[in-house]
């Protein structure tokens, strides 16, 4: 680099050009303000009027000022970015909600470490704790099951979301059963935000929706898996039921674990056992696809034997032969708010409070044409 005076750096040129770097200084004297203001620009700590705000990133724009992210992480002892986990990133809503996320980061300057828990209640402790030590400035979760992975980082204080889901019995979450206590609503999450589909509503439409075809045996396919507590979508589901005067019949409640093994097993059970449901509600698309296929392999006709409706309108729900009647939950946008919001906690604006309960943005039934009224006779045999 040319020293001053030599050729190339003029007396009076700016820094920022001709190749030298401007520093945190510079920045300051070009908008008239003192370090310390600067700082607080960048870092999102402390309070700084609009204008001055604006002054301080026009001087940083005009003068090409980077923040030195070594220099921020030495004085703050975190290393920056957001982690994040989902069970599966080759699911069309964990694809989806990842994109969110991405898009934020994006727009806040923040990178984003991404790792897969594939389900595994060990590795996702193992994901934890890994993000601790690389000292993220936050992490957005979807949980697999329990919360009791993400305990241990709880207790770090680095802001924590729950994007998508929230961990099975979180004591929010089960009405009428209890917290069990500060331990176990520490171990469900209890405290942590979450952004989520208002799955409950989309469910009772769906329930609704089949019911109101003259459904009355409708199975529930991929609730939680034996031993898990029930989660909102069964709850919603057997009180939708409920509510319309259809009793649930537990042997119609098929679990599964979150893999698509899992879910395929428990569709054929279901559909070999009870030959004389009439519809199928699945809980998810990796339940829905599964409920297609062992359909399609005890030949029954899809409406005319059996209706098929799941969460999750992803891509192929569409192409289906023919197209499945599914609640479009909003995978992008929880992603985009999750993020929204585990960054603000991050930056520590103290102005805004966090919501005191979970961010729930609306569903939609998107009916096509995999559902049909029940036939008035019904005499399927059994595979």
């Amino acid at each position: 680099m040319a020293a001053w005076g030599e050729p190339g750096v003029q007396p009076g040129s700016r820094r920022g050009e001709r190749g030298v770097a401007a520093t945190i200084k510079d920045v300051a004297a070009a908008a008239g303000v003192g370090i310390a203001t600067v700082s607080r620009v960048f870092s999102g700590a402390g309070a700084v009027s609009a204008a001055t705000r604006e002054r301080v990133l026009a001087a940083a724009r005009e003068l090409d000022y980077r923040p030195s992210a070594v220099g921020r992480s030495l004085k703050t002892r975190r290393t920056g970015g957001l982690g994040l986990a989902v069970p599966d990133v080759t699911d069309p809503f964990c694809a989806e909600l990842v994109a969110g996320v991405l898009d934020c980061a994006r727009s806040l300057g923040q990178h984003v470490l991404l790792d897969v828990t594939l389900g595994d209640p060990a590795r996702e402790a193992e994901i934890a704790e890994r993000f601790a030590e690389q000292r993220v400035d936050g992490v957005i979760a979807l949980p697999s099951g329990s919360g009791e992975p993400w305990s241990g980082f709880v207790r770090t204080g680095v802001p924590l979301v729950y994007a998508g889901r929230r961990p099975s019995g979180h004591p929010e979450g089960r009405q009428g059963r209890g917290g069990g206590g500060e331990a176990a609503r520490a171990r469900a999450g209890g405290g942590v935000p979450a952004v989520l589909a208002d799955d409950a509503a989309g469910i009772r439409s769906a329930a609704e929706y089949l019911v109101g075809l003259g459904h009355r045996r409708i199975g529930f396919l991929g609730a939680p898996a034996p031993g898990a507590p029930p989660d909102a979508r069964e709850d919603a589901f057997r009180a939708a039921l409920a509510a319309l005067g259809v009793p649930v019949e537990e042997d119609l409640v098929a679990r599964a674990r979150p893999t698509r093994d899992s879910a395929y097993a428990a569709a054929a059970g279901l559909l070999q056992r009870r030959s004389d449901l009439t519809a199928v509600l699945a809980s998810g698309n990796l339940s829905g696809e599964a409920a297609v296929l062992v359909a399609r392999e005890l030949d029954l006709r899809v409406p005319a034997d059996l209706s098929i409706a799941m969460v999750d309108d992803v891509a192929w729900a569409e192409l289906c032969d023919p197209p499945l009647t599914a609640v479009a939950r909003p995978g992008r946008d929880i992603g985009y708010r999750a993020c929204e919001l585990a960054a603000r906690d991050t930056g520590r604006e103290t102005g805004r409070r966090a919501p005191s309960g979970p961010v729930l943005l609306p569903t939609d039934l998107i009916v096509r044409g995999s559902c049909a009224p029940t036939p008035i006779r019904r005499d399927r045999a059994r595979h």
